[in-house]
């Protein structure tokens, strides 16, 4: 009986790698990418997966550079490479040399990412957008030197409008630096030249590869940050780039750039004969307008006879005069009524009050009142006030209580006869 070969665990894991290594070359794969991670050396590690299994892939850093498009979790690809094991833990991956998007090409998925990634920034937001201005006098072109469109540039600006100062900045416009010398150029133009109106940049037709440089991220963040106002001129009508949407103004081709930007000596002439037709008419309708005001006002009553200005201001005067003088004699009959009433009060309290009714006010010789007979004696004189008039008399009796007897009586003779009085 022949003894089974016995495979060392190298052995064995050495065969397998070679069968795979050998049956399973530069081939490729279709999967959707999960798991995706890049390594601080700038390896790619991912999973492929579809419905019912899955396989490990890396994509080494040197093939990935040469991507387009980022790797994305839930892409669909498809991965070109080889089948090989990694032997320390008997695990086998893919090995990837080039990735594509399935369904649509890397250039279209590289467009369409940054595309979404530079709106969400506000990028394309028209708020952002400044003005191109009407009449430039001095204008920048970032171009290729040898292509047509700078030609078609320089002659539509000439035969336009002469009088302006024209800069151009050569640049690749396709291939390997291109994308830098592009947005090298407008960073330079900024800092060297910042009284530069507008700038133009672009190219001429081609394909997407062609115009590709204008659909980088170097470039859109360049034409974002510049100070100068930008207007994008790449390829055809039909092409759109992304500086086309990062740029403050979209040209179709370069050609339609230099028409828009300066306007031709006959359109201006045009212009400003219709503003010059349209100030005259404003001017006319003006002075018409004032000539009417003017007639209105020579013709109207005020001005025939501007004695009728003052018909309603004497009137208010008058009706405010005979309002005060009403007001002023209900106020004084008033404060008539309310003297006489104080008086009355005033009267009652005097002390001459009494004197009406038949009383009198006796006085001493000295003027102070006599309140009782008890102070009196005979002989005193006396002062009576009466209502109407007064009377001097003497006292005959003096006064005195039910107590005390009263003094002698003194005769007082008076035309031959004697009164007697208290």
């Amino acid at each position: 009986m022949t003894e089974p070969r016995i495979y060392t665990v190298s052995e064995l894991s050495g065969g397998i790698k070679y069968l795979l290594e050998t049956n399973f070359r530069e081939l490729w794969v279709e999967g959707e990418i999960s798991g995706l991670k890049v390594s601080s050396l700038g390896h790619t590690y991912f999973d492929l997966k579809d419905a019912n299994s899955n396989i490990s892939g890396v994509l080494f850093r040197g093939f990935a550079q040469g991507l387009k498009f980022d790797l994305q979790n839930g892409l669909l690809v498809r991965v070109r490479g080889n089948i090989t094991t990694y032997d320390k833990q008997s695990k086998y991956q893919l090995m990837a040399k080039e990735v594509q998007p399935a369904g649509i090409g890397p250039l279209q998925l590289a467009f369409e990412q940054l595309k979404k990634k530079l709106q969400a920034e506000g990028l394309f937001d028209p708020a952002r957008k400044r003005p191109i201005p009407a009449l430039p006098q001095k204008i920048a072109v970032v171009t290729s030197p040898t292509g047509a469109a700078i030609r078609d540039i320089l002659s539509i600006l000439k035969r336009r409008y002469t009088n302006m100062h024209i800069i151009v900045a050569p640049v690749k416009v396709q291939g390997a630096g291109s994308k830098e010398e592009i947005a090298q150029a407008i960073k330079d133009l900024n800092e060297g030249f910042p009284d530069i109106d507008v700038m133009l940049v672009g190219r001429g037709g081609g394909s997407m590869e062609d115009l590709w440089a204008f659909n980088e991220e170097i470039v859109a963040r360049a034409i974002a940050g510049s100070k100068i106002p930008v207007i994008s001129c790449v390829g055809h009508e039909t092409d759109f780039t992304i500086a086309d949407f990062v740029a403050d103004l979209r040209a179709p081709t370069p050609s339609a750039a230099a028409e828009l930007v300066v306007k031709s000596k006959v359109e201006l002439a045009a212009q400003i004969a219709g503003l010059e037709k349209r100030l005259l008419q404003s001017l006319r309708i003006y002075y018409e307008n004032l000539q009417g005001k003017f007639h209105r006002l020579v013709s109207s009553r005020p001005m025939q006879n501007p004695l009728v200005l003052l018909e309603r201001p004497l009137r208010r005067l008058d009706d405010a005069v005979e309002g005060m003088v009403a007001a002023s004699a209900d106020r004084l009959r008033r404060a008539a009524e309310k003297l006489n009433l104080q008086s009355e009060k005033l009267k009652a309290l005097s002390p001459l009050f009494p004197l009406k009714k038949g009383y009198a006010i006796v006085k001493d010789a000295r003027g102070k009142a006599v309140k009782t007979a008890a102070v009196l004696a005979p002989g005193d004189r006396l002062n009576l006030q009466f209502a109407e008039g007064r009377a001097e008399a003497e006292v005959v009796d003096g006064g005195g209580t039910a107590d005390k007897p009263r003094p002698a009586k003194k005769a007082a003779e008076k035309g031959g006869q004697q009164e007697t009085l208290w």
